[in-house]
């Protein structure tokens, strides 16, 4: 068995979230899993560990140098905790024993809650229905073969699953997308640092069938109706100023699709499209064709590894190399209080089609993926499919539910079925 490395750089899309961590704010996404029964927390801690095994690059916890941040491995595992009612809080370490996740059970339900240094949606996926998986082996004997999100206990780690694969594909030439601020929604902050979920649960052939009906893919469908009910929520704004700044939408990009790389870690890229609200309202159609176009033009490997290099060109820059951390730390930090969130009005993160072996999918029932907390945009969505169905996820830190409400009833109106849960509290 070779040998686990005592230590591990952060990847590249991982350098700006440790400086930027506060006791009340972490960059955190949520994923679960529930099956067709309650859940053995023995059995559980027992998968955890053989994962975190065969998944060495998530037994770490983050520490710093004099130059940058680092991972350090660890051994053991975090303890396992009964789900909580306001998800995805900032890691406590002392808690936690160092690790740069949670995991959580309740009744049928298993979730992972990820800080965002460690890994992305794809990243996380995998370890979470590896995890699953060798949880059913232990509880059922289910054996199946490796798949996409799902590793084989009996391979060896390889260097390629925890590498930085920005390093390996960035480009030459440098490109800096300069971009205007969008607009963002307003509202009443939810008390006591809570968020609230709000769960849409769509068939996802009919869903498919609109999109198709529109002349646009699934994702893009879905992006645009997002866009367009932030649109129509800014058209009410009393403020000039607020009723004409842009509406774009964050849109990750699985770089793993158009750059061959196996690495669990950060790999996603970002694109904000969107709509200038200067010239009008836009039409539900409209603002696809804006999506379907821009990312057409955008979304390509060219692009994208001119966008990977302006991103490490810092770090490769001999000078910034031996800057010390406190003054990279002071960079970042003003760097990300000035753009950050500020280029878009929401994200949608689509995970896609979840596709799992029979013999696994008879003991899953839903799979669900959550965003954490946002400093500017508040109000956040993903999408999963599975068996079916497809889980429409809304996180957000404000009261008020328009966003969703819009979301959800123009589906509604289209003639899709929607069925609509969340842990917000009705008074």
């Amino acid at each position: 068995m070779p040998a686990v490395a005592t230590w591990l750089k952060l990847d590249n899309a991982a350098k700006i979230y440790p400086p930027n961590t506060t006791r009340r704010w972490q960059s955190m996404f949520r994923l679960s899993v529930t099956l067709t029964e309650d859940v053995d927390p023995d059995l559980l801690a027992q998968a955890q560990e053989r994962t975190l095994a065969r998944m060495p690059s998530f037994a770490c916890r983050l520490r710093w140098g004099a130059f940058w941040y680092y991972l350090e491995h660890l051994e053991g595992a975090p303890p396992i905790c009964e789900d909580t009612a306001n998800p995805m809080l900032p890691l406590n370490t002392r808690e936690n024993r160092g690790f740069m996740y949670r995991l959580l059970y309740w009744h049928e339900r298993i979730a992972v809650e990820f800080f965002h240094a460690a890994c992305d949606g794809t990243g996380g996926m995998t370890f979470l229905l590896t995890l699953v998986n060798e949880y059913l082996r232990l509880a059922h004997g289910v054996d199946v073969s490796p798949a996409r999100f799902i590793l084989s206990m009996d391979d060896e780690p390889s260097p390629e699953e925890q590498e930085d694969a920005f390093q390996r594909y960035a480009g030459t030439v440098p490109n800096n997308r300069k971009e205007e601020r969008a607009y963002h929604v307003h509202g009443s902050r939810v008390p006591g640092g809570r968020i609230i979920l709000t769960c849409g649960t769509v068939p996802t052939d009919p869903l498919r069938a609109k999109a198709k009906e529109y002349g646009v893919t699934m994702g893009v469908f879905l992006n645009g109706l997002l866009l367009w009910s932030i649109h129509q929520h800014q058209l009410a704004e009393r403020s000039k100023h607020r009723r004409t700044q842009p509406v774009k939408i964050c849109v990750p990009i699985n770089l793993r699709a158009l750059f061959p790389s196996k690495t669990l870690r950060n790999f996603s890229a970002f694109f904000n499209p969107g709509i200038d609200s200067r010239l009008g309202e836009y039409s539900f159609q409209e603002i696809l064709t804006q999506l379907t176009h821009y990312m057409g033009q955008h979304v390509n490997d060219k692009e994208l590894a001119s966008w990977m290099a302006y991103n490490v060109g810092a770090e490769r820059n001999p000078l910034v190399r031996i800057t010390p951390l406190f003054v990279k730390k002071l960079a970042l930090m003003i760097a990300f209080r000035m753009q950050g969130d500020e280029y878009s009005s929401t994200t949608l993160s689509n995970l896609g089609l979840v596709q799992l072996p029979p013999e696994m999918a008879n003991f899953v029932d839903r799979i669900d993926f959550f965003l954490g907390r946002a400093n500017k945009r508040r109000c956040n969505a993903t999408a999963t499919s599975f068996g079916g169905r497809t889980f429409i996820d809304f996180s957000r830190t404000f009261v008020e539910a328009d966003i969703e409400r819009r979301f959800f009833s123009e589906l509604v109106r289209m003639g899709i079925p929607v069925q609509v849960e969340s842990n917000q509290e009705v008074n």
